[in-house]
């Protein structure tokens, strides 16, 4: 397992890596090319010119997240060949720039969503929050400008102001893509990127629908067991594989995570922890990583993934707001650094138990 945190840049993101560093454990970043759009070529001297600026802080690119894939592809458009050749391109220059690890979702008009970015809590920090009853009176036209007001003035990802202009076209233009043709559009992309992955070594890791339902009746494909399980027999090549994100996941109180992990070993490439408490169906706030703090068992995830041999990156996804600081919502640097202390942390005591177990020395 190697720790690792999520840096949008130096243009985006207030966090440095200098602090980054300083995490204990943390030894590498999870990033990307936040200027570019999704269609795109990323050049080999845009992504030298970011692993040089990553390196130099004593830290590792250990993945990227995110290659974001053009809506004509997610649609199944007559151009989409266009855009998966420009993919293909860009796989190409990673592979070359030495990364080999890529973030994606396959998720229509939205990355995510939620209700509210700074939800008080009774200890003072704010969180992300989700109530399905709210976002059903909101019109997907006006969410972007609720979100905008609430971001502190950062760029969310997922959540860019020329994509989002035009909501109102997105949503005309997957009218007539239902769960099945939004599969195939999938299949179809990774059926063609595949060859490129394999002769470069690279991992494709798909990260789950969040939340893991459909939102303003839009399509969700990769929100539980079964339909990971079809997606990855559909391309059965070890390249093909996830991005385990607890919070996703777990928005679901019927998907058991621990056996989720268990049941695609092999396929696990990376995975974003974090925790949430759930308020109802449809109704849920992040929390600290702290199991107690939750609804998730955080030591039976991250037993889990010791226990199928994760060896790729982790990292504490979204972060309350604490201490007064001011950052990208979820984003901040405080609550992610405990977070990744306290991921270490059980790591490291289940990494001993096992291994005290197997010498004979547990009571």
């Amino acid at each position: 397992m190697k720790m690792t945190l999520r840096w949008f840049g130096s243009k985006h993101d207030n966090v440095t890596l200098e602090q980054i560093k300083q995490i204990p454990g943390c030894v590498g970043v999870i990033t990307t090319l936040y200027d570019s759009k999704p269609g795109e070529v990323w050049s080999s001297e845009a992504i030298q010119a970011m692993r040089n600026e990553v390196e130099s802080a004593g830290l590792e690119v250990s993945g990227i997240e995110s290659v974001n894939i053009h809506d004509d592809i997610k649609i199944g458009l007559p151009t989409r060949d266009k855009y998966i050749n420009n993919y293909i391109e860009t796989l190409e220059n990673l592979g070359e720039g030495g990364i080999n690890l890529v973030c994606y979702n396959f998720m229509p008009v939205f990355d995510w969503t939620r209700s509210d970015l700074a939800k008080l809590r009774p200890d003072g920090s704010t969180v992300l929050s989700y109530d399905q009853e709210v976002i059903d009176k909101i019109d997907p036209d006006k969410i972007f400008k609720e979100m905008e007001a609430s971001s502190n003035g950062f760029v969310l990802p997922g959540w860019e102001p020329e994509r989002l202009g035009k909501v109102r076209e997105l949503f005309e233009m997957y009218k007539d893509v239902d769960e099945e043709k939004l599969f195939e559009n999938l299949i179809y992309f990774l059926n063609a990127i595949m060859p490129t992955c394999q002769k470069y070594g690279i991992k494709m890791a798909i990260h789950m629908d969040d939340p893991a339902w459909s939102v303003f009746n839009l399509p969700r494909i990769i929100n539980n067991k079964e339909n990971i399980q079809r997606m990855l027999d559909a391309v059965p090549v070890e390249n093909n594989g996830l991005t385990i994100c607890t919070g996703s996941l777990g928005s679901n109180p019927d998907n058991d995570i621990p056996d989720i992990i268990r049941s695609f070993k092999g396929r696990i490439h990376f995975a974003h922890i974090r925790n949430l408490v759930h308020h109802g169906p449809g109704k849920f706030d992040e929390a600290a990583h702290l199991s107690s703090d939750g609804s998730l068992d955080m030591y039976e995830i991250v037993k889990a993934l010791y226990d199928i041999g994760m060896e790729g990156p982790i990292r504490p996804d979204h972060g309350r707001m604490i201490w007064g600081e001011k950052a990208m919502p979820g984003y901040g640097l405080y609550d992610r650094a405990l977070g990744a202390t306290y991921l270490n942390g059980l790591w490291e005591a289940i990494d001993k138990s096992v291994k005290q177990g197997m010498l004979g020395f547990n009571n």
